[in-house]
């Protein structure tokens, strides 16, 4: 009867290990969704507010409307991306077109003093911060996701159940990498 219960003990061990190890790798994926989810909330309030700030700005910028153009443009593109990768490239070209609309309102006196502008551009900058902070849990979390399917024992369950390693956020855009020139020198 003892020789019985051994190799039953055995298998109920399996069993349960199996099960754990499976939970863990469901808990993650779960978490890795919800992180893209949070990214795509902050990125949903980014575009609700791109087009306000734009129909803002459009009447004391008449001479700058190719650049509101790409505003939009690259925002329209931002809207329609799937999947990280995708994301990651739009929301960068997105990012790139904002910057130059700001630095153009910057030559606007009136637009620079106008206080809607100012309050857009302060929700953007807090929603941008909202994005690199959800982007970042993303990546942790996705990381650990993908190191918990790489490494032994996670590695047989991952590999039996087809679970797929999650995307990382990355900087594609090679001028992103380089290290900013500050010159700090009194010169003029």
């Amino acid at each position: 009867m003892f020789m019985l219960m051994i190799p039953l003990l055995l298998v109920a061990v399996i069993a349960i290990w199996v099960i754990a190890q499976y939970n863990r790798l469901v808990t993650l994926r779960n978490q890795v969704q919800n992180g893209w989810k949070q990214i795509d909330v902050q990125l949903k309030r980014r575009h609700d507010l791109i087009p306000n700030l734009v129909s803002t700005v459009r009447g004391y910028m008449e001479f700058e409307q190719d650049t509101l153009e790409k505003v939009i443009t690259a925002r329209n593109a931002a809207t329609t991306a799937t999947g990280v990768a995708d994301s990651a490239v739009k929301e960068q070209a997105l990012t790139g077109a904002l910057g130059r609309l700001f630095a153009l309102a910057e030559n606007y006196p009136t637009l620079k003093s106008n206080e809607t502008v100012r309050q857009l551009q302060e929700e953007l900058s807090s929603t941008e911060n909202r994005i690199g902070f959800a982007r970042q849990f993303y990546n942790d979390i996705a990381t650990k996701f993908n190191i918990t399917q790489q490494v032994f024992p996670g590695n047989i369950i991952a590999t039996l159940f087809r679970f797929l390693p999650a995307e990382l956020f990355e900087i594609t855009d090679t001028t992103e990498r380089e290290v900013p020139k500050v010159d700090l020198s009194l010169k003029r």
